[in-house]
């Protein structure tokens, strides 16, 4: 049918037809017989088998992976070489140079089930690692174990090496090894770890949770500068002297941070275990010791902060002081009346032991208490020594040993806090290893008065200026110091060549800004210390030569001699030493007794007390009992005669 459009143009009609079906010529084909039927279901039952058998592979493989990698074994965790999760914090000085730090390495380690012949292995291992004995790996080769170390800690080198020899049954583990680039320098203070990194000794034990897997580094009060200086000085007097061992440390008066703390003889702390027992003990903090007549300094400031003396008073020196068969005498003493300023400069034991009757036992280990030297040093440290003193029965004599420091064992940890306390007008601050931001110094605990630190400055530049001490001496820097030299105890008594001879200092006196001890161990004498040992002339030097080195690091500038606060108006009143002027039979000052129980001490705003010195600043002239017209001096006391405990001849 044709329809007509309006434009009148005809079009033809179409009528839809139905889709047919395409035809698969496949499926044109005959149905398989029997025999075609079995032979494609056989190879269909085949097809599916190898499927579920490479699906079951591929699971176990699989699931023993997961095993593997999330939950190792006890010897599977072996054979994969894994790096460290965490490395351990590094420790830095107080300016930021590395102290201890840790870094990558490979270990060694063998399956013996693997290794085709033991002592073949061990001969070509021997050939690359020097140090691994061939009978002793070639037994561990042949051990019925599936694992064995051989070696910890490889060299880039000697991993290569091993590489090389491409020997089954050798891997590698890849772990963390702790290393001390400034070696034996610091290796009392930071300490070591075993071959897993646990910290065993020095900071590296106390603050081992810090550390571990940490991610700041822990930053030490120690200057490496300061800790060089003073480590050549010491090591310089022991061998001078032929010294066994040797300590010091550096103390920041105002804050209580440690510049440096040495122990000699010391050790690489990469191999600690190398290492003798004497090497590894801290001589600083671990050893306590009699510190002789630097306990001079407490017994003296106990007696001018109690008003028990003053630095007008004094005590007869003329004999010694029997003690059932012993004594305690003087070491080159005067053999006269001695003032205070002379007892503390000549180092006299006799007006020492007087002094410290006079104010009797309770407050001696009151102010001792407070000076710390009856308990452990706080210090941040495990190796610390326990000081040994009379706990229960603090006797007479006890009383008077310990004034001039035996009888009495502390460690120089100990002594070193309460020297700056003395000096830095009274106030105990606790040593810290740590480094202290100024919001951080701990405000301290006041033991003495302003006025009597300031009477202790003075007569510790005196000791330097005119004393024992002179040998400290570091001109410009107004050092003031005790000396100390105490005999060793050999058994129930004391040896006679065996001693303990130690400086403890403050610097500069006009305005103390750092604390040094330092102590050497059984010096002998040489030809140009003239035949002595003492401390005037093993560790007075070490401190002198340290300061002048370290003053200019630390920004300290020289004070010239004609300064004001460079003047010390006790030296008009003290003989030198070694003068012939000081073994005269009169002091250049007035002699006034000791005051008693029922004679107080002298008020000094009383005009008719017996005149006493006022402390002010270093530099200032105190109200003086001097003069040039000698008085008598009082009559010789008897000894005292009392029953007591062997005592050391200094």
């Amino acid at each position: 049918m044709i329809r007509r459009l309006r434009s009148g143009t005809p079009q033809p009609s179409y009528k839809a037809q139905r889709a047919q079906p395409v035809i698969n010529p496949i499926a044109l084909q005959p149905e398989p017989d029997g025999l075609q039927r079995k032979a494609l279901e056989v190879s269909h039952t085949r097809l599916m088998l190898g499927l579920g058998l490479f699906t079951v592979a591929f699971v176990v493989i699989a699931a023993r992976l997961a095993m593997v990698t999330l939950m190792p074994g006890e010897h599977d965790t072996m054979r994969v070489a894994v790096a460290p999760s965490a490395d351990r914090a590094d420790i830095l000085d107080r300016n930021g140079v590395v102290l201890a730090t840790s870094l990558t390495t490979a270990s060694l380690y063998a399956n013996p089930h693997q290794i085709r012949n033991p002592d073949e292995v061990a001969v070509q291992l021997a050939e690359v690692l020097a140090d691994l004995p061939e009978a002793s790996t070639a037994a561990k080769l042949a051990a019925d174990k599936s694992f064995i170390w051989l070696k910890r800690n490889l060299t880039p080198k000697q991993q290569q090496a091993v590489n090389r020899l491409g020997i089954p049954g050798l891997y590698f583990q890849y772990e963390t090894k702790r290393v001390y680039p400034q070696g034996n320098l610091t290796a009392h203070v930071v300490g070591f770890t075993d071959v897993d990194s646990r910290g065993l000794a020095g900071v590296e034990r106390s603050f081992d949770d810090v550390l571990a897997g940490g991610q700041r580094p822990l930053t030490l009060s120690i200057d490496v500068r300061i800790q060089h200086i003073l480590h050549e000085e010491i090591s310089r007097a022991m061998t001078d002297f032929t010294a066994i061992g040797g300590a010091g440390m550096v103390m920041d008066i105002q804050t209580g941070e440690l510049l440096a703390m040495v122990s000699l003889p010391d050790f690489d702390p990469a191999r600690a275990g190398e290492a003798t027992a004497d090497a590894r003990f801290n001589r600083a903090t671990l050893g306590t010791y009699e510190m002789g007549s630097t306990f001079k300094l407490f017994n003296t400031a106990i007696g001018l902060d109690t008003g028990t003396t003053t630095l007008a008073g004094g005590y007869d020196a003329t004999h010694a002081i029997k003690i059932g068969r012993f004594s305690i005498d003087d070491y080159h003493g005067k053999h006269r009346w001695l003032s205070i300023p002379e007892i503390f400069t000549y180092s006299s034991n006799i007006g020492s032991a007087k002094l410290a009757d006079a104010f009797g036992a309770e407050v001696q280990r009151t102010y001792l208490q407070r000076l710390g030297m009856l308990v452990k040093s706080p210090v941040e440290l495990a190796e610390v020594g326990e000081p040994q003193y009379p706990k229960n029965n603090w006797k007479r004599i006890n009383t008077m040993t310990i004034s001039y420091g035996h009888g009495i064992s502390v460690a120089p940890i100990q002594v070193l806090p309460a020297v700056a306390a003395i000096a830095n007008g009274g106030i105990m601050r606790a040593p810290t290893l740590l480094k202290r931001e100024s919001h951080e110094v701990a405000t301290g605990t006041r033991i003495i008065s302003e006025q009597t630190s300031a009477q202790m400055r003075q007569l510790m530049r005196l000791v330097v200026q005119v004393g024992t001490g002179k040998k400290a001496n570091a001109p410009g820097y107004l050092v003031g110091g005790k000396t100390g030299t105490a005999d060793k105890q050999v058994g129930k008594g004391y040896s006679d060549n065996a001693r303990m001879a130690a400086f403890v200092a403050a610097f500069p006196m006009s305005a103390p800004r750092y604390a040094v001890v330092v102590l050497v161990d059984e010096p002998k004498p040489n030809a140009h210390s003239y035949g002595y040992a003492t401390a005037g002339w093993v560790a007075a030097p070490v401190v002198g030569a340290l300061v002048q080195r370290m003053a200019p690091l630390m920004g300290i500038s020289p004070i010239p001699d004609d300064s004001p606060v460079a003047q010390n108006p006790l030296v008009a009143m003290v003989a030198d030493y070694d003068s012939a002027a000081s073994k005269k039979a009169k002091s250049k000052v007035i002699q006034v007794s000791a005051p008693t129980k029922e004679s107080p001490a002298a008020d000094s705003d009383n005009d008719d007390a017996a005149p006493v010195f006022k402390a002010k600043p270093f530099g200032a002239t105190p109200v003086s009992a001097t003069s040039n017209d000698m008085t008598t001096p009082p009559a010789p006391e008897a000894p005292l005669e009392t029953e007591g405990l062997p005592l050391a001849v200094e």
